[in-house]
């Protein structure tokens, strides 16, 4: 931390606002700020303390802070600009307000206490405390930083302990309390460990043993497959002929089926030829022909029918062209008088703008009647409305709100109130449903302590016997397996003759299959019962644990719920006694307030509102006046303008004579005159336009039907000549061809035979007699079709067919022995990962728990803190030994207290408490500075600021010029060092320096040196 600049103004004897311009003072490296006793100096310090921490040294934050204000002021303000940070780089502004209260002179209200960070671009208020800003606590900042007087021995009178805490605080060194993170780890390692060796016990049956046992018992499955599949081979290859005798055998009877099928068909085939050929030679060389005579028979019947059309048209064009010959000469005389009709048109069209201009006028007039009156009663209404709006502002100037800022830190207040409230009913909610859970939980694990038997003393007995048990099982049972292997030569054993296995001549008792059969299938029943409950057990073990986890999660929630809600009732009280300060009873007193100021405030709003609102009014019914003062000046214009054109349209009609009867009449008839008038001539064009071309058109009509009948009767005659012709070559196809029966022959024409259709029906019927024929004589032919019988067919597939299934038998044996050595496989594996982990968890366990013995407790950091405290010391000797002339030097012991050695005494130690007070300021300056450096170096600072009030006064002229001799010397190494002091040889070494006098009226004045 670097001082920039400090304001006071209200604090003690600082009456009037007196600046520090510390800016000035630094730039010296050391500086002094001297004055008498009394004068304001240790102040300077107070009052930066106060900035940053809200506190000052001298009185108590409760109660006694009230006569830290100037008993002549009624307000505290100090404004402290610093620099702080890494490296110092960011400029920030502590602030800190404090008023008396109107009503009492000994009341001192809550004081404002805020931080600001300077940047380019302005200042930006920040939500954080001085200690996060400086990196330090108020305590430590006091024995390191600024050292007001009576605390600069404070360091060295600390115990061990607190001396401690605080190297841990400064440095961090919390980061070194690793006990609760190896209790976490070790927890679960312990816990790792016992689902790893859960899962050992469980895949302890499977053992390479079990697995060379299942290898064998495959191969005997797989000789056994091979041999049957052999047999069903040679089956197959015998089934496959069969079949195949089969197929050829069921063809044969289809064939022959077919042939006699086709035998019947025979004869009607026959006939469809005879009819085919006929029918051939009809359509191919005689039907064209005949087509030919119907199509210019048609052709004969057409022209016949369109040369008496032509002949009749020919008579009624002649009629139509005289008739409208004699229209056209009628149309053309009335078509003559158009110029004279549209000039009386014209008249007419005047004398109706008259009548118009008339209607605009009269309309006028009434128009300019209306605004008149209109326009007075505006102008009455704006001057109404203007002597409102003054009466409503002079109301308003007399209107009084509270300050914005008391108001808003007030609702601010009541909002904070209603929040915390709000939280703390929902603390309580979470805390009650966190205890019904807590419970739950409780009864849940005695419900699960309660299912171990009574004979067991916990779940990990249980676990073992039931582990054990299952062990003892599994010998008996590989016991059990070796008796049955061994009844398999019972069968071998005769009386007298030596045992094959031991030579015995006598068998008094030989093994029974039966009963050793018997024995393993209980045993192996036992065994899996066993595994069953170990697994309930297993799982029950891991709920138990899973719920204590749950319970240690519960009661840590509690615990920071009831933290939370310890903090909100302190914040609630300190709100209540802020209120208090400010003459509020309680919270119901600053709502009423507040909802009353609020109305007040919706008063004023609400006439502003209507002043706005009587304003724009205003605003509008002026433009609304002006808009119809314009108007009525328009409608005199226009009056004026109509009665100008209406004589101008007067003296253009050309015929008074034709529209004097038209003068009485309205506009309307005058309209319908020239309507009907101009439609009598439009009509008349049209008319005889039409007459025109429809005389034109007919005159066409008739010449090309008179065309039309020339051209029908020479075609008529060619035709009647070509159809002759064609009955004669008709006449000689029937000879050549033998049909002379003409009757026949038309039915034959219109037969409805499809002539591809039956000869691909014949084509057909010749090519499968021949395939099937042939196809019969090629299977007869087949060896050993005649010996076939479909009841040997059907036995030799069901034997097919049986030793199929056994086949198939064979296979899913060798499946499930496959499968079950597979898992048996992929289970070995599993267990030797599992080992093999299970290895590992017990080195990190030995290792952990190593680490938890060396991490039990605060042992390590306050060895760690120790190591700091030593460095430290050995720091702060390089500047001891000089100032004490190599006389003494300082050490600190294992339980971290500070002891002197004294080299005038043989190098005994003794403590350091024993110094005198000079040689106690000595010490205590050396460890100061060493502290101060380090927490430079911590902070990767370029400069350091170290400010002391004390000591000097203790020190004679000797030790004080070698204490200033090594202050000086600091400027070197880029420290900034402040000095408070009255002693006048101080004075006269340190040339930048601050001069602190009291004046009976002023106060505390503030003077330099420069």
């Amino acid at each position: 931390m670097i001082p920039i600049k400090l304001e006071i103004q209200g604090l003690y004897s600082y009456k009037e606002k007196q600046t520090v311009a510390f800016d000035q003072l630094t730039a010296a490296g050391l500086f002094g700020i001297f004055g008498a006793v009394g004068s304001g100096k240790s102040s300077i310090l107070e009052a930066i303390l106060l900035a940053l921490y809200g506190s000052t040294e001298r009185l108590s934050d409760r109660g006694e802070k009230n006569s830290m204000v100037n008993l002549q002021s009624d307000s505290l303000l100090i404004s402290f600009e610093f620099k702080a940070g890494l490296n110092n780089s960011k400029t920030y502004i502590a602030r800190y307000e404090a008023k008396r209260n109107s009503k009492n002179f000994e009341d001192i209200r809550p004081a404002e206490h805020t931080f600001y960070l300077k940047t380019s671009a302005g200042i930006e208020p920040l939500m954080m405390r001085g200690e996060d800003i400086v990196g330090m606590k108020k305590e430590h900042f006091k024995q390191t930083v600024i050292i007001p007087q009576g605390k600069f021995k404070e360091f060295i009178d600390l115990k061990p302990s607190p001396r401690a805490d605080m190297m841990k605080e400064l440095f961090g060194l919390e980061r070194f309390d690793l006990s609760q993170k190896t209790g976490s780890l070790l927890k679960k390692v312990l816990h790792e460990k016992t689902i790893q060796q859960t899962h050992l016990d469980i895949l302890a049956e499977y053992t390479d043993e079990l697995l060379a046992e299942k290898e064998a018992e495959i191969k005997r499955i797989a000789e056994r497959a091979a041999a049957l599949e052999k047999e069903v081979e040679n089956a197959e290859l015998a089934f496959k002929k069969q079949e195949q005798l089969q197929v050829l055998h069921q063809s044969l009877q289809n064939f022959e089926l077919e042939w006699a099928e086709l035998k019947e068909k025979e004869s009607a085939i026959a006939d469809k030829k005879a009819i085919y050929k006929d029918f051939l030679k009809a359509k191919t060389y005689l039907k064209p022909v005949w087509d030919q005579l119907e199509e210019k028979n048609k052709e004969i019947e057409k022209y016949q029918v369109s040369i008496i059309d032509c002949e009749q048209f020919k008579e009624r064009y002649a009629e139509e062209i005289a008739e409208k010959e004699k229209k056209e000469a009628e149309l053309k005389e009335k078509a003559n008088q158009r110029p004279e009709r549209e000039s009386k048109i014209r008249d007419l069209e005047k004398l109706k703008e008259i009548k118009e201009f008339q209607l605009q006028i009269k309309d006028a007039d009434s128009q300019i009647g209306l605004i008149r009156p209109r326009l007075e009663k505006k102008i009455e209404i704006q001057k109404a409305l203007e002597s409102n709006i003054n009466k409503l502002e002079e109301e308003l100037d007399k209107q009084q709100i509270p300050d914005s800022n008391q108001l808003a830190n007030l609702k601010s207040a009541v909002k904070d109130w209603d929040n915390w409230n709000v939280t703390i009913k929902n603390i309580e909610d979470e805390t009650s449903q966190l205890e019904k859970s807590k419970i739950l939980i409780t009864q849940e694990i005695s419900i699960l302590q309660n299912q171990i038997p009574a004979e067991e003393q916990s779940i990990g007995t249980w676990l073992e016997r039931l582990k054990g048990n299952i062990k003892l099982l599994e010998i008996e049972r590989e016991s059990l397996n070796q008796k049955i292997g061994l009844g398999g030569h019972v069968h071998l054993l005769e009386t007298g003759k030596p045992c094959p296995l031991c030579g015995a001549i006598e068998h008094p008792n030989p093994l029974i299959a039966k009963a050793q059969n018997l024995s393993l299938q209980k045993n192996e029943a036992q065994i899996k019962k066993d595994k069953l409950k170990l697994e309930e057990a297993f799982e029950q073990s891991q709920k138990i644990t899973e719920l204590g986890f749950k319970l240690e999660h519960i009661n840590q929630q509690l615990e920071a719920k009831q933290k939370d809600f310890q903090k909100i009732e302190t914040q609630i009280k300190n709100l209540e006694e802020s209120l208090k300060a400010k003459d509020y009873k309680n919270i119901d007193e600053v709502r009423h307030f507040l909802l009353d100021t609020e109305s007040a405030i919706l008063k004023v709003e609400t006439q502003n509102r209507q002043l706005k609102d009587w304003r724009k009014q205003w605003q509008a019914d002026k433009t609304d006046l002006e808009t119809e003062e314009q108007k009525l000046r328009t409608m005199e214009q226009r009056l004026l303008t109509l009665h100008t054109m209406q004589d101008s349209k007067r003296s253009d009609i050309k015929d008074w004579n034709f529209c004097q009867p038209f003068i009485d009449k309205d506009a309307e008839k005058i309209v319908q005159t020239i309507q009907k008038v101009q439609y009598d001539i439009d009509l008349t064009a049209d008319l005889l336009n039409g007459i025109q071309k429809s005389l034109l058109e007919i005159s066409n009509k008739q010449a090309t039907n008179a065309a039309n009948l020339e051209m029908y009767s020479n075609a008529l005659s060619d035709t009647k000549k070509k159809i002759k012709a064609l009955q004669d070559q008709f006449e000689t196809l029937k000879i050549t061809y033998g049909f002379e029966n003409e009757e026949k022959l038309i039915q034959l024409f219109h037969h409805s035979l499809d002539a591809e259709k039956v000869e691909i029906e014949i084509k057909n019927y010749e090519q499968r007699v021949h395939l099937v024929q042939s196809r019969i004589d090629e299977i007869r032919k087949t060896e050993g079709i005649n010996q076939f019988s479909q009841e040997a067919f059907e036995e030799l597939k069901i034997s097919l067919s049986e030793k199929n299934k056994a086949v198939e038998d064979i296979k899913k044996q060798f499946t499930l022995i496959d499968r079950s050595i597979k898992e048996t496989l992929e289970k070995l594996k599993e267990k030797k990962k599992i080992l093999a982990t299970f290895e590992t968890i017990e080195q990190r366990e030995s290792n952990l728990r190593e680490l938890d013995r060396l991490f039990k407790g605060s042992g390590f950091v306050k060895y760690v803190s120790s190591i700091y405290l030593k460095e430290l010391c050995n720091t702060a000797n390089i500047r001891f030994n000089k100032l004490t002339k190599n006389s003494m030097s300082m050490e600190i012991d294992e339980d971290n207290t500070f002891w002197v050695v004294d080299y005038l005494n043989g190098g005994k130690r003794r403590l350091l408490k024993t110094l005198s007070g000079g040689q106690t300021f000595q010490a205590s300056l050396c460890l100061a500075l060493a502290l101060a450096e380090k927490i430079k170096s911590l902070n990767q600072a370029d400069q350091s600021f170290f400010f002391l009030d004390e000591g000097f006064g203790a020190l004679d002229r000797n030790s004080l010029r070698v204490v200033f001799e090594t202050l000086k010397a600091l400027r070197h190494e880029n420290r900034i060092v402040g000095i408070i002091s009255h002693v006048e040889e101080l004075q006269q070494e340190i040339e930048v320096f601050a001069k602190v006098e009291l004046d009976a009226e002023k106060g505390s004045q503030v003077g330099y040196s420069y």
